[in-house]
């Protein structure tokens, strides 16, 4: 295949002019091209001509002696990193592998898991994706929240409710990001993903996809135990030999996957119990913000904004008081939504469908906060999970100005430090109730006189963008991990058999980043153990 890049098209024409761009590219007649595929589309709103720009993959006669002849730097042969993996291990496996966790690291590890004939029983304290969107409804309805199945637990992951994001910074090499991200298209996700440069698939696809992809685990002989919590963890001489499910169920084991979220917070305080190595780290807490898409759409596009889909942003700043604040997880056309896990503390996220066809863009702006910024607001020095307490004592605050329901408040009424008492031209487009309240005392002044410098500055970038009117809602403090499980070269723990991975882990920050991890560990496993005989364990 000859690899095409910098083709470019107007809004109006149709993509079937690819075909006569690569004949002309190549010099060659449209009919001698046998196949076409795109491979990356992207929108170039720099000058007021907005286009699109693709990269196409060609399949012709003489691909090489065509390329040479050209002399054409955006004609080349065309590499593709195909993934591939063979399993080497040698060492007996007795007992099925277990994964805890059925976001994305549990998801692509346990196939790839069952895949190769290892049968994994996967465990999921939340429910099947169906219910739990019911569970999920319930408590944006009427408050009820199930602590067990909500926003953050349940299949599929925190990323279940978002906007799908599938675009990564990590390099592929290997070909695992493609890998990711032709399993989801095979299972439903729109085939639009595997080019586009910026993929999502949105919260309503999205769904569909993970169920599709748990039925494909289960028919391969791995088994998915819903609304099953691990409570337990068995070890002799430093190795793990089973799990407790449940303060009642004992399953035994020899090599168990930790893909939990970054919100398993009792998991993390039971595995530091037994000693597992947890190093505090970095993550950062903020407020969702909520503009007009038009606007943005307007800023980022120009006159023909209506003409594309809707825009999105990336921004980041450096703050006079020396803190880094930047866009987070960035849903065009979506909703904030209440993405609490525990009674009495409030966290927000942000969440769009596939379409991306709400009034209102919402991100995350948030700051980052060290281990000594959180030990010293605690007073837990050195404990590895201060920063777990660091989130609740502003989740807490939310949830005490909220007076249960989100607060929310307009910007310059934040910046001001006082309460709004009324909205303006937006009105906030959010899932669960809200309340007016004053966000500034839900943060650290530290990150509020961030945040107020960064959208100050985001305002030469978006004209529009601190407009007094714009609706902030709190707090923002699930966006990663802040712990890491420690791992050694082999992706196991300093407990023998256990293998942390994704998001919770400290490894991952997206729905790509943990999957791929998932895969990683996959892979560590296979190259240590061989295709299992199991016996009276299959029942």
């Amino acid at each position: 295949m000859l690899q095409i890049s910098q083709l470019k098209l107007k809004l109006e024409q149709s993509e079937k002019e690819l075909y006569k761009l690569a004949a002309k590219t190549l010099k060659i007649k449209e009919e001698e091209i046998k196949k076409l595929i795109i491979t990356k589309k992207s929108v170039d709103a720099r000058k007021e001509e907005v286009c699109y720009v693709y990269q196409i993959e060609v399949m012709v006669d003489d691909e090489e002696k065509k390329a040479a002849r050209l002399k054409n730097v955006n004609v080349t042969i065309a590499k593709r990193n195909a993934y591939q993996f063979k399993p080497t291990g040698d060492e007996n496996l007795e007992k099925r592998p277990i994964i805890a966790g059925f976001g994305p690291a549990g998801l692509f590890c346990g196939l790839l898991l069952a895949r190769h004939g290892y049968r994994p029983i996967i465990i999921e304290r939340g429910e099947a994706v169906e219910k739990r969107v019911v569970s999920v409804e319930e408590f944006w309805k009427n408050g009820k929240l199930n602590t067990r199945s909500n926003v953050q637990f349940g299949e599929g992951g925190a990323g279940t409710f978002s906007d799908g994001k599938l675009n990564t910074m990590i390099k592929d090499q290997f070909g695992r990001n493609h890998f990711v991200l032709q399993v989801l298209a095979e299972h439903g996700a729109p085939e639009e993903i595997l080019y586009l440069n910026k993929p999502h698939i949105g919260t309503d696809k999205l769904r569909e996809v993970v169920k599709a992809i748990r039925q494909e685990i289960i028919s391969l002989g791995g088994e998915v135990r819903f609304q099953t919590c691990l409570t337990d963890i068995l070890m002799k001489e430093g190795r793990v030999t089973g799990i407790e499910l449940e303060h009642k169920e004992v399953l035994e084991c020899s090599v168990l996957v930790l893909a939990l979220g970054h919100s398993a917070r009792d998991t993390f305080k039971l595995l530091h119990e037994k000693g597992m190595n947890l190093t505090p780290k970095s993550f950062a807490i903020g407020l969702r913000m909520e503009h007009p898409q038009e606007l943005i759409s307007r800023n980022q596009y120009g006159s023909r904004y209506d003409k594309l889909p809707p825009a999105d942003y990336k921004l980041t700043h450096n703050a006079v008081n020396g803190r880094g604040i930047y866009s987070f997880c960035m849903c065009p056309g979506g909703f904030v939504v209440n993405a609490s896990s525990e009674e009495g503390h409030t966290a927000v996220n942000g969440m769009s469908n596939h379409g991306r066809n709400e009034k209102n863009a919402n991100s995350a702006l948030i700051v980052t906060v060290t281990p000594e910024d959180y030990f010293k607001e605690t007073g837990m020095n050195n404990y590895p999970l201060a920063g777990v307490e660091f989130q609740r004592i502003w989740e807490a605050k939310a949830y005490e100005r909220g007076k249960g329901a989100v607060p929310v408040q307009l910007y310059g009424d934040f910046k001001n430090n006082r309460v709004s008492n009324g909205f303006g031209a937006i009105t906030p487009n959010l899932k669960g109730s809200y309340s007016l309240s004053n966000l500034r005392e839900c943060l650290p002044d530290y990150v509020s006189a961030a945040l107020i410098d960064g959208i100050e500055n985001f305002e030469r970038k978006i004209k529009g963008f601190s407009r007094e009117e714009m609706i902030l809602s709190g707090v923002e403090t699930r966006t990663s991990s802040p712990i890491r499980m420690e791992r050694d070269d082999g992706y196991e723990a300093n407990i023998a058999g256990i293998y942390p991975c994704g998001e919770g882990a400290g490894y991952a920050g997206g729905i790509t980043s943990a999957a791929v991890d998932g895969i990683k560990v996959f892979e560590a496993i296979a190259s240590k153990y061989k295709y299992p005989i199991f016996t009276e364990n299959l029942k």
